[in-house]
């Protein structure tokens, strides 16, 4: 697993909260014997090797769009900066178990641009996404070499001119929004839980829903504004044994991540922003469900209401505490991932 403290930490939190009415410590009922010194062991013993270790790959290039993407209906990688870019970026976490895997992505015109004076409120015939799924066997090698195992390109339609001369243009040229969607086989060794016995969560009453997330989200905040370092690892473990088992990662880099993280939220300049501006968004086919910003500033789109402020490399910038809400089979309150 690689997680970078620049500009934003992509990371899922799992919990469930009981907030004290006093000024104390909040009460975390999950993960109770999870502590900030404990943590790196106990997520240690949870990783296991195989004679074959897959981990996979998204590749990309994308022209003239804004993007997110999405793995089984969770949202995995967003970018809202740069007019093309290409990059790749490890999904193993997002693989629950053997069987189809869905990829599914929403583009964006790029709107205006920094230091640009053109404003692209559609899209342009040049508008397109590239997407490759690559596998790698970890257990051979720290540098494996990988095997592509699909290929998809955003579709496309013919277009001739007034001499008959055909040229290729995207499907939604001149639109404002496009999604798709493609899936690929995956086969590995580990099954983690996964959200099939979650609740859907879609047939809940909205108000009550949007209520009660509001609450949570507020607790959450409290938690980290607070520096409870403890709460922050029993509601950190869940998400990151399932990273770390989908990665069969080591003790060593388990730590040196877990170290990483910790020194952002001790960071003296730690500032948790407020909770605004946002809309209620379900992800995983209805199961889990967050407060996304709605913000139009680019720095800031596609992440969760819960953030933070903190000083790195000479400047405050902002730190993504991406939370989203499930409630598990045979339980009745929330929990997050």
């Amino acid at each position: 697993m690689k997680i970078f403290i620049y500009f934003l930490i992509f990371l899922f939190l799992g919990l469930s909260l009981v907030a004290c009415t006093q000024k104390k410590e909040t009460m975390i009922a999950q993960n109770p014997n999870i502590t900030e010194a404990n943590i790196v062991e106990e997520l240690t013993k949870q990783v296991k090797h195989y004679p074959k270790e897959p981990t996979f790959l998204i590749n990309y290039e994308r022209s003239w769009c804004f993007m997110e993407i999405f793995i089984n209906d969770m949202l995995v990688y967003k970018e809202f900066i740069e007019s093309m870019s290409a990059t790749s970026f490890e999904i193993s976490s997002y693989i629950f178990k053997s069987g189809k895997q869905k990829v599914s992505y929403k583009l964006y015109p790029l709107g205006k641009l920094e230091g640009e004076t053109d404003v692209y409120n559609h899209f342009i015939d040049d508008t397109s996404l590239k997407i490759q799924i690559e596998e790698f066997d970890v257990s051979k090698s720290r540098n494996p070499n990988g095997i592509i195992i699909k290929e998809y390109s955003s579709p496309t339609t013919i277009s001739k001119d007034e001499y008959g001369k055909e040229s290729e243009l995207f499907v939604a040229t001149g639109k404002d929004y496009y999604e798709g969607s493609f899936t690929f086989e995956a086969e590995v060794p580990y099954e983690l839980e996964g959200f099939e016995d979650a609740q859907d969560l879609r047939k809940l009453d909205p108000k009550e829903l949007e209520k009660k997330l509001i609450n949570e989200y507020a607790v959450i905040k409290n938690m980290y504004q607070n520096r409870e370092y403890d709460n922050i690892a029993k509601t950190s473990y869940n998400s990151l044994r399932d990273q770390f088992i989908s990665e069969y990662e080591e003790k060593e880099n388990i730590a040196s991540i877990w170290e990483e993280l910790m020194s952002a939220f001790k960071a003296s300049s730690l500032e948790m922003q407020p909770i605004e501006n946002y809309k209620m968004v379900f992800f995983a086919d209805g199961k889990l469900v967050g407060l996304m910003q709605t913000t139009t500033d680019n720095r800031l789109r596609g992440n969760t209401a819960l953030w933070a402020k903190v000083n790195h490399d000479g400047g405050l910038r902002p730190l993504f505490l991406n939370s989203y809400f499930y409630i598990p089979k045979g339980k009745t309150q929330f929990e997050v991932y």
